[in-house]
């Protein structure tokens, strides 16, 4: 089976010393398209140099659904696979672990698994543990009285696709953000599987401030009621949230007391941001350009 990845980029060429070599020298010798919103920091350049293609978008069109779908149609590989540039794979042999699901015919969609970069702090690596467990699973849509909101996560920080199921399924779709899962939702729907590829392993992690955490939560608020008929199927998302906040607690209690106010107070803005995302569907422009992380999404608004 033919495979391609598409790495999505603004500015991010002191990425690409890290996360290209491991996907260049894969086995499987995949193609490997750059796909950067017109940032000039040399991204583009770097990438020619080091072997990838480039498809460069105006800043002001990028999507993160309809930008991933323009790039996957641009490879027409047998499969895609959806990368960040902050992602590093641990070895060349990641894809093959990734993409082995989809090859061997048990699910549509395979995502890796995600462990702090090194030096990453609590609140970094915490989020991986929680939501990229050591074993690894495959998930159908009839699990989802089990898993809940839990039986469509996927991140296209590392995930690959099978592209005649995304065909099927009408490929991704305009998205503030969250396409991920939203895909999932649709290919589960129709009756493919996702799977969780934990031998497939990605450094990835983000040190956020309070003020983005309430704007990414805000946008995944927002998306979330845009696209509420995708999701209606499954738990809310407060009670994986719950989940969240009380594992988070109990290990802080045992191993960081000091930091139980901070995580208290981190998890409110985090819920604030969800809450005022959520209700903000018929909100004024201004007051979403406020609140919102993505800046190029909403100048095509203007």
């Amino acid at each position: 089976m033919t495979v391609g990845v598409v790495f999505v980029t603004h500015r991010a060429k002191r990425h690409l010393p890290r996360c290209l070599p491991p996907i260049l020298e894969s086995p499987l010798k995949p193609r490997v398209v750059v796909m950067n919103s017109s940032s000039s920091d040399g991204t583009v350049e770097l990438a020619e140099e080091m072997g990838a293609e480039t498809l460069v978008i105006p800043r002001s069109e990028f999507n993160h659904g309809l930008s991933r779908e323009k790039a996957r149609r641009f490879l027409k590989t047998d499969i895609v696979v959806m990368m960040t540039p902050d992602a590093y794979a641990e070895s060349s042999d990641m894809l093959e672990h990734l993409i082995r699901p989809i090859a061997e015919g048990k699910a549509a969609v395979s995502y890796a698994r995600q462990i702090p970069h090194d030096g990453a702090v609590f609140f970094e690596s915490f989020p991986r543990a929680f939501n990229y467990p050591e074993t690894s699973e495959i998930r159908s849509y009839e699990d989802r009285k089990r898993y809940g909101v839990y039986t469509i996560f996927c991140s296209d920080s590392c995930a690959a696709y099978s592209n005649r199921a995304l065909d099927e399924a009408g490929g991704f779709s305009h998205a503030l953000i969250g396409e991920d899962t939203f895909t999932a939702a649709k290919l589960l729907k129709r009756g493919h599987k996702i799977a969780y590829a934990a031998d497939a392993i990605v450094k990835h992690s983000h040190r956020y401030s309070l003020r983005q955490e309430f704007q990414r939560h805000f946008d995944t608020g927002l998306a979330r009621k845009l696209n509420e008929n995708l999701l209606k199927d499954y738990a809310a998302d407060e009670k994986r949230g719950r989940q969240y906040v009380l594992q988070m607690l109990e290990i802080l209690a045992k191993k960081q007391p000091l930091s139980i106010p901070y995580a208290l107070l981190q998890s409110g803005v985090k819920y604030l941001g969800y809450r005022l995302g959520k209700m903000s569907s018929n909100a004024p422009l201004w007051l979403k350009k406020i609140c919102s992380g993505q800046d190029f999404y909403w100048k095509k608004s203007s």
